[in-house]
């Protein structure tokens, strides 16, 4: 077995067992608590330019197949795990997990004390790290660390969007025959989908209500959008810090009271700031299945899927213009908000889920009602 290290800018050090690609990647050090769906988490756009610290110990003991991807391959910059089983036991599974991060060229670090290093996460805060692989000197790792670029002010959603425009007409299916769901709807209202990183189970679950999806890069003008005659506007997901992607706040900021907006997570940023509000980093992020958000309309507490380490400030937002519609449980930061006047809602959890509960699947029902009233 190879060793492989991980370095972090404030010169901790944890040393482990390579797997995966026998590679040398750097990022932001983050770690996610779900107990289930490490492959939706490897190959969701929202962790570009990041190391994955899943906090389960065991990993990889399912494989991997195409159907659970949330994106053509993994962004995740490596992955750090405290067991990671080289065995595939699943019916479901094509290959194992070891193979599918191997062929994409991620690494892999397991055998580490993955408790102690969410701790120290938790305690000092995301930071900047490295994954190498081989017998290496700490000292000049965790100098390259240092050297790496900072998540502030770094603009990714443009890097991991499309490049060009395309439709997506696939619903959710079920997983297996036992699985109980209903049908999907049958298509009533046309949808643009920013891509800023976009999940493909958001994709199936606008489709599964009713919707004909065009998909567009981050950068399409607004212009073009409201020319592809759309009754909605979907804006998503994606990496990296919201502030620097000026050029799309300003184009969202031309769409809001044209048609009816439903954004997440990044999409809730972006809308937050071309409402003239502001956002910030967390300490250490949200990033898990099992999030409790409450829903201040309903008074009904949501558990929740999340991937995000910036967020929309309340204070920021103009309360004549803006209604705080949901909130974290755990830290009481901003999770929700719907504008007072015009058809534009958002959340910065992740209704679709995969991997996660499916509590707030209402919220594309909402967003498929608004666009009939409208």
């Amino acid at each position: 077995m190879n060793p492989a290290t991980l370095a972090l800018e404030d010169g901790t050090v944890f040393e482990g067992t390579s797997f995966g690609a026998p590679q040398d990647k750097t990022g932001e050090v983050v770690f996610n608590t779900a107990i289930t769906g490490y492959q939706e988490i490897f190959t969701d756009p929202s962790y570009a330019g990041q190391i994955v610290v899943l906090t389960y110990p065991e990993i990889g003991n399912y494989g991997a197949n195409g159907y659970d991807q949330e994106s053509f391959k993994p962004f995740i910059e490596g992955l750090v795990v405290r067991e990671f089983s080289s065995i595939a036991s699943n019916w479901r599974s094509q290959e194992s997990a070891d193979q599918f991060l191997a062929k994409n060229g991620i690494p892999v670090v397991a055998g580490i004390d993955t408790r102690s290093l969410v701790r120290h996460l938790r305690t000092r805060g995301v930071m900047r790290g490295i994954l190498a692989t081989g017998h290496r000197d700490p000292k000049e790792l965790v100098e390259l660390a240092r050297q790496s670029p900072s998540m502030t002010g770094l603009d990714l959603a443009t890097r991991v969007s499309t490049s060009s425009r395309y439709e997506w007409d696939t619903p959710v299916e079920p997983c297996s025959p036992s699985d109980q769901m209903a049908r999907a709807v049958e298509t009533c209202c046309h949808v643009v989908a920013y891509d800023y990183g976009i999940k493909r189970n958001i994709l199936r679950r606008l489709v599964h209500v009713g919707a004909r999806v065009t998909v567009v890069p981050a950068t399409t003008p607004a212009e073009d959008v409201l020319a592809l005659k759309p009754d909605g506007i979907f804006l998503s997901n994606g990496p990296g810090d919201p502030e620097p992607l000026e050029y799309q706040i300003g184009e969202v900021r031309k769409l809001i009271g044209k048609k009816p907006i439903f954004g997440i997570c990044l999409g809730q940023q972006i809308l937050g700031l071309a409402l003239g509000g502001k956002t910030y980093k967390l300490k250490f992020g949200h990033r898990g299945a099992n999030h409790p958000v409450l829903n201040q309309v309903t008074n009904k507490v949501e558990i929740t899927s999340h991937n995000h380490g910036f967020t929309v400030d309340p204070d920021s937002l103009k309360a004549s213009e803006v209604e705080l519609t949901h909130v974290n449980l755990n830290d009481n930061t901003l999770e929700g908000f719907r504008h007072r006047r015009e058809p534009v809602f958002c959340v910065q959890y992740h209704p679709e889920a995969a991997p996660g509960p499916h509590d707030s699947h209402y919220l594309f029902d909402d967003f498929m009602k608004m666009m009939k009233e409208q």
